[in-house]
């Protein structure tokens, strides 16, 4: 059958209107349903394509995957049949708006919380396919479908889930033997290297690779493994390092950039191990209506979003520059770690080391909330009150910025921020150092007037027994002569 025109009815109840988009495999058609009054999405097989028993089970295998997702971030299934011809046709919900491959195209890279807030959306439909058995397999930026949602705020849908891999109950032995296949399926630029050697070795860790392929693309336009051609494509994802982030986004936090490096490790072992672990990585760098789709991924994933305010970034080893332009960042260093069940407080970026915690070293001489400043003192010594002269270094006003318990340094106190410490230190907490004594050392008055008796005694009695022992003498020298005349 060839592809239908504008006023063709299918199966006696779909008018339709205009072709959607076309592909080689299939094409999606905009059509009125003549029984309920709206319109609808709905996709048929090219005619080559129903020739191939493989890619009929996959259409099947879209359907079953995407209506076994709740989510209101996979475009929902609605119906599904046979025309009268025998070929299969699927009907979803018509979306209205563009998908983010064309968007990024059309108005550039995206603002960073825009990005990662669209990313979380993907994230939390990812989730639930997780959790079900299912691995999308073809995640890229045309198959995320940015629309509006009633109230005009913007919903991300993740579409087409043909070759997904899922774990169907009765499903086809058509569709099992597609879901097991070895030959190569996903788009070049976004696939794993475990997805290159082998397709019916992924797990959601290879979905997560394609994440952080998105998210790099949606920040500067550009792949983050490219080549003229596919195999340079796969050379480079098998063998290459991603190019730099920050090298294209000034602006991106190095954290920001060390959270997509560890979704494009090569080993899926260093991989964030599921959708909740990098929803908590990457929730401080979206907007704050976004925590409802990260707490959403936790609740499905059972791991913990961290809360407001913290510094959640994957403890990757790897070296982190300040904020703002500034050399690369390079990989290396240990594996990755993660806390429980997830970011409680928020992880901390580098090795950990002894005697740094997260708020940062305190300095010497500086206690939880600063040292009091040498010649302050809240009491005056006795003798002087509140109405009577000022000792001599002494003061009644601290100077400015010393409050009651001497100054805060800058960057430090409990509510100080993690840079720079905190963040390429580990979270061993230090533990709070005692304000420093002024009169520590200082002798008191007392001891040092007895050191002063004793010293007039040993001097005064060390003088009358120097004139006893000369005087002993010369009477011994004298009682001596005498007897020798």
């Amino acid at each position: 059958m060839s592809t239908p025109s504008p006023g063709d009815v299918l199966s006696g109840k779909f008018r339709i209107e205009r072709v959607l988009g076309e592909g080689g495999m299939g094409v999606v058609l905009a059509a009125h349903h003549l029984h309920l009054g709206r319109t609808v999405a709905i996709k048929l097989l090219q005619p080559e394509a129903l020739k191939h028993q493989e890619l009929v089970a996959r259409f099947a295998n879209e359907a079953r995957s995407a209506s076994r997702i709740q989510s209101e971030h996979v475009a929902r299934v609605l119906d599904v049949g046979t025309l009268d011809t025998g070929e299969p046709y699927m009907v979803m919900e018509y979306l209205e708006g563009s998908d983010l491959s064309k968007h990024v195209k059309r108005n550039g890279p995206l603002a960073i919380e825009d990005a990662v807030e669209y990313l979380l959306q993907a994230c939390e439909a990812l989730a639930e396919a997780h959790v079900a058995g299912i691995v999308h397999r073809d995640l890229k930026p045309a198959n995320l479908y940015l629309t509006r949602r009633a109230d005009g705020s913007a919903c991300v849908k993740v579409l087409d889930f043909g070759i997904s891999k899922a774990a169907l109950v009765g499903a086809s032995p058509e569709a099992q033997q597609m879901t097991q296949t070895q030959s190569v399926l996903g788009t070049p630029g976004y696939m794993a290297p475990e997805q290159l050697r082998s397709s019916k070795h992924v797990d959601p860790r290879t979905d997560i690779w394609a994440l952080g392929v998105i998210l790099q693309e949606l920040l500067t336009g550009k792949l983050a493994f490219q080549g003229s051609t596919v195999p340079e494509v796969y050379a480079a994802i098998l063998g290459d390092p991603p190019a730099p982030l920050r090298a294209l986004r000034p602006d991106a936090p190095p954290a920001l950039e060390a959270v997509i490096l560890r979704c494009l490790e090569k080993d899926a072992a260093r991989r964030f191990a599921s959708v909740g672990e990098l929803a908590a990585a990457l929730v401080p760098f979206a907007p704050q209506r976004a925590r409802v789709s990260a707490e959403r991924i936790g609740r499905i994933t059972g791991v913990a979003v961290p809360p407001a305010g913290a510094m959640a970034a994957p403890r990757t080893g790897i070296s982190v520059a300040p904020p703002g332009p500034g050399p690369a960042v390079q990989q290396g260093g240990v594996a990755p770690t993660i806390a429980g069940t997830g970011y409680a407080t928020g992880p901390t970026l580098g090795p950990a080391h002894s005697g740094y915690g997260v708020q940062g070293p305190t300095p010497p001489g500086y206690g939880p909330q600063g040292a009091t400043p040498p010649g302050y003192h809240s009491q005056l010594p006795q003798g002087y009150g509140p109405q009577g002269p000022t000792p001599p270094g002494y003061h009644a006003q601290p100077p400015p910025g010393y409050g009651p318990q001497g100054a805060t340094p800058p960057g430090y106190g409990p509510q100080a921020p993690q840079q720079p410490y905190g963040t390429a230190y580990g979270a061993q907490p230090m533990q709070p150092m005692a304000p420093v004594d002024p009169n520590k050392g200082k002798m008191h008055p007392s001891t040092v007037a007895l050191i002063v008796v004793l010293g007039l005694i040993v001097v005064t009695f060390g003088g009358c027994m120097t004139c006893v022992c000369i005087a002993g003498a010369e009477g011994a020298a004298n009682e001596k002569s005498g007897q020798a005349r």
